[in-house]
């Protein structure tokens, strides 16, 4: 995934916070900003739509907004960009089909109409045309939102805790129209969240924020990959993985996903032979065996190299780095299992993954 944008933002408050984040965007999928409230997540995203007056360079898909060495700042109204908040923000007045409308005369293209129906079907929201935002739920409102955003036709779309002010019955019912958009979209969406589980689902490219600065950023693999040191998810990191529904056991249920070089059985959940899946396996859930072990009732077993072992706080567990055929996954033990079993970098075991969750 190739980079379309840079972003440097820098700002000092007479509060004394001071935020210093330097990050790359790639063309296209979900960059997630994530981190705990109050780490500077969302003035990132202000200052990257010009809401927030900050010093730096911002520059996405092709569109340079922000340049102070060369005195550039291109004023919110002017940047073609979606910008959807925490709260939906329709206005109450008017319908929905109307509220569409009204987001297409920010810049009059003449194709205006046709992306506002492609917007609708893309979100799944035909049905809600003519009804007033008061009639509905709170994820029906913000997928008008988010449609309203786009028929702009944004380089880049902002997304500020889209889900933070809906109760879990409706986070799971948007969730799979973001994962739509993440597949379908071809511009690059920056997504603010603290929650693990949108990051998990979402991410494509992640951003790890922490005290006003960049932690780490890259390929949302690779963070996790690297984020047990640094102590982002207080050890027990989550890890994700890739693959495709390669068979389905009917009889029991299940699914079998070719992922990591093996094979993976999950809960089917409705899936098909070829669908592509995300799995989460948190460092907790994976125990190391030096040989393939029988008579468990452990299913997945994986086969992977040690890529690294580390500390994990303070205590006396470690994070062992597992390379599962070009994916990453995490153990975590104690110091004597790490110590009984001799692992040393470059050795050859397996993973035994006691718990996998589908993500989606």
């Amino acid at each position: 995934m190739s980079a379309a944008g840079r972003v440097r933002i820098e700002l000092k408050r007479s509060t004394g916070f001071a935020l210093n984040a330097r990050f790359e965007v790639p063309e296209s999928g979900v960059t997630v900003l994530f981190g705990p409230s109050g780490c500077g997540k969302t003035t990132v995203l202000r200052s990257i739509a010009g809401l927030e007056r900050s010093n730096g360079y911002v520059q996405i898909a092709g569109h340079l907004w922000q340049d102070d060495e060369k005195g550039v700042f291109i004023p919110t109204f002017r940047r073609r960009l979606g910008y959807v908040f925490q709260e939906a923000s329709l206005f109450e007045n008017m319908n929905v089909r109307r509220n569409l409308e009204y987001g297409l005369k920010r810049f009059r293209d003449a194709d205006g109409p046709r992306r506002l129906a492609e917007a609708v079907e893309l979100l799944g929201i035909g049905h809600l045309l003519d009804r007033s935002p008061v009639q509905l739920s709170g994820g029906e409102r913000q997928r008008c939102a988010i449609a309203r955003s786009l028929c702009v036709h944004p380089s880049a779309l902002l997304l500020d805790e889209p889900l933070a002010a809906l109760d879990q019955a409706r986070r799971r019912e948007i969730l799979p129209w973001l994962e739509r958009l993440r597949r379908e979209l071809r511009i690059p969406i920056l997504y603010v969240t603290h929650s693990e589980e949108e990051l998990m689902r979402l991410a494509d490219w992640l951003v790890l924020m922490q005290d006003g600065s960049v932690a780490d950023a890259g390929p949302v693999q690779q963070v996790l990959a690297r984020s047990g040191s640094a102590g982002s998810f207080a050890g027990d990191v989550p890890m994700l993985l890739t693959g495709r529904v390669r068979d389905i056991d009917r009889e029991w249920g299940l699914a079998a996903v070719a992922c990591a070089g093996s094979t993976v059985w999950v809960a089917a959940r409705g899936m098909t032979i070829g669908d592509p899946v995300r799995l989460s396996v948190r460092a907790s859930d994976v125990t190391l065996a030096l040989a393939r072990p029988e008579g468990l009732s452990a299913q997945n077993a994986i086969a992977c190299r040690v890529a690294g072992i580390a500390e994990a706080g303070s205590g006396p567990q470690r994070l062992v780095r597992l390379d599962c055929a070009g994916e990453s996954l995490l153990a975590l033990v104690t110091a004597r299992a790490v110590h009984a079993l001799g692992l040393t970098v470059g050795m050859n075991l397996w993973a035994l993954v006691k718990t996998v969750s589908v993500l989606g």
